[in-house]
């Protein structure tokens, strides 16, 4: 498939020595001791009064090539490990919001570890998402066990990958524990380490904080899966430019990656990106821009530039509710990035500027999900696609419809959406006159209303909570009071007296 790019390989090439002059005579102010011992180590040039690192052009070249073409998230479940770049986009949900939109009562409230369950529980029967990015936070979360309470009630109710960030190494070790228990053995568990994590080591502009860049280095010497993600904003802690955008985070990225491959040579990363805008009217976050998609392209086109994966935070909304604004800024994004060559979108289920969760969303974004990939499986262009020998048989004014050839390809020619309706007005309404968000909201009570078959086994879950005390429950329960949504419904023969009305 031919990609779409803003910018032509010359154009990513002068990004890229610009961004090796930046790293040579700007630097970057590091604040983690480690690390500025590793980079001089290397041949960077280190000034421990200001912390500032400036790393030569050969030595960013150096190390960048090392960098791996593929990288491999496991599951708990190996037959949900994916590997990509792949011919579909790799598509997880957004992460990490305080808040959930409770599905009772509609109102937004702080997450909890139970809700962590039931997220899990859904996605697993979400055929669009292929990562779980942890979703929310655990308000409830015991006293020194803030990640775990995160990562358990995931990894227990989800058999795809799953992926978010922790705060330190002593989180992660305990994260890891946990990954052990679960296979049955450390030497099970380190074959085929099936817990992923993501970092944000850096603050633009131009600085490697000092835990992040800390979870960066014990990473990458542990051989454990892990991406960072560089979170510029544009105005603010960028220039407000798309081209001096992309050249400030593809220096920080270079950056990222030097240290990475410095601390184990051929760790796998992800080119990626949730590059944001600050409306400069108020100074807002904007991840819903449509600029995020137009950057994101240029970030795909020096991912191929570099001959790394490309990924970036796609769909994500300012609305604070499931409407028009959510519809259009998670469809327009991600279709940007689609066709532009991404490998991995982080987009489901959150509103509000990534700060809210809510269970109609996710089910309406993996539709959106399914629409993508189907975007990426492209033109089928052999001859026998064509289908000449079936318009000859056909002939003038025929019909399709009742070609066997027609039945043959009916539910996989064209992507079959499950929440979007495409019925009769008429229909809809004797249906009831449902909303988007209410259809998506009645298939998670469904998928939630039944025994989660992904759960992990009792006997294993009973030495997880053998070794940590007061660890939360983690299942995934329906929550008290939440039933099916029902439409108020409207007669046909209402509609019409209603038109005869409007007509006089």
């Amino acid at each position: 498939m031919q990609f779409f790019s803003f910018i032509d390989d010359s154009q990513a090439k002068t990004v890229h020595h610009a961004s090796l002059e930046i790293l040579e005579e700007v630097g970057l102010l590091v604040r983690n001791e480690k690390a500025r011992h590793r980079f001089a180590e290397f041949g960077a040039q280190v000034d421990p009064g200001t912390e500032i690192v400036k790393i030569p052009s050969t030595v960013v070249e150096h190390f960048r090539s090392m960098v791996p073409p593929i990288i491999t998230f496991h599951a708990r479940d190996p037959d949900y490990d994916i590997t990509f770049p792949r011919e579909l986009p790799v598509i997880a949900t957004a992460s990490s919001a305080p808040d959930i939109v409770d599905p009772v009562s509609g109102v937004a409230r702080r997450a909890t570890s139970h809700d962590i369950a039931n997220i899990g529980h859904l996605v697993n029967h979400l055929p669009g998402f292929d990562v779980f990015s942890i979703s929310v936070l655990a308000d409830d979360a015991p006293k020194d066990q803030f990640s775990l309470s995160r990562f358990y009630p995931a990894l227990k109710n989800c058999i795809k990958p799953v992926r978010t960030s922790v705060i330190d190494v002593r989180e992660a070790r305990q994260v890891l524990k946990l990954g052990e228990l679960i296979a049955g053995s450390k030497e099970a568990f380190w074959q085929r380490p099936f817990i992923n994590f993501g970092y944000c080591s850096i603050v633009s502009p131009l600085t490697m904080d000092y835990d992040s860049t800390e979870m960066l280095m014990f990473y990458a010497e542990k051989g454990i899966t892990a991406y960072g993600t560089i979170a510029p904003m544009g105005g603010l802690s960028t220039p407000l430019t798309l081209s001096g955008m992309l050249t400030l985070m593809n220096a920080e990225w270079l950056a990222a990656a030097t240290l990475a491959q410095m601390s184990r040579p051929g760790t796998s990363l992800i080119y990626n990106f949730l590059p944001v805008f600050a409306d400069m009217r108020d100074g807002a976050y904007a991840p819903g821009a449509i600029e995020i998609g137009m950057m994101n392209a240029a970030v795909c086109q020096m991912g191929r530039y570099y001959n790394v994966p490309s990924g970036g935070y796609l769909g994500l909304t300012n609305s604070k509710i499931s409407d028009a604004q959510t519809g259009f800024e998670k469809g327009m994004s991600p279709l940007l990035g689609a066709v532009s060559g991404v490998g991995f979108i982080v987009m489901g289920g959150l509103l509000d500027a990534l700060m809210s969760f809510d269970f109609g969303q996710v089910v309406i974004d993996n539709e959106i999900a399914l629409m993508i990939k189907r975007v990426r499986q492209g033109f089928d262009f052999p001859t026998e696609n064509m289908a000449l020998d079936e318009i000859k048989k056909t002939g003038p004014a025929g019909v399709f419809a009742a070609n066997p050839e027609t039945l043959e390809r009916m539910t996989t020619a064209t992507f079959m959406p499950e929440i979007a309706d495409r019925k009769l007005r008429e229909t809809w309404l004797e249906e009831g006159a449902s909303t988007t968000h209410q259809r998506a909201m009645n298939k998670a009570l469904d998928i939630l209303s039944t025994t989660n078959t992904a759960a992990l086994d009792e006997p294993v879950d009973a030495q997880i909570r053998a070794e940590f005390d007061d660890l939360v429950k983690g299942d995934s329960a329906l929550p008290e009071g939440w039933v099916r949504t029902l439409a108020v419904k409207e007669t046909t023969r209402k509609r019409r007296v209603n038109r005869r009305r409007l007509a006089s």
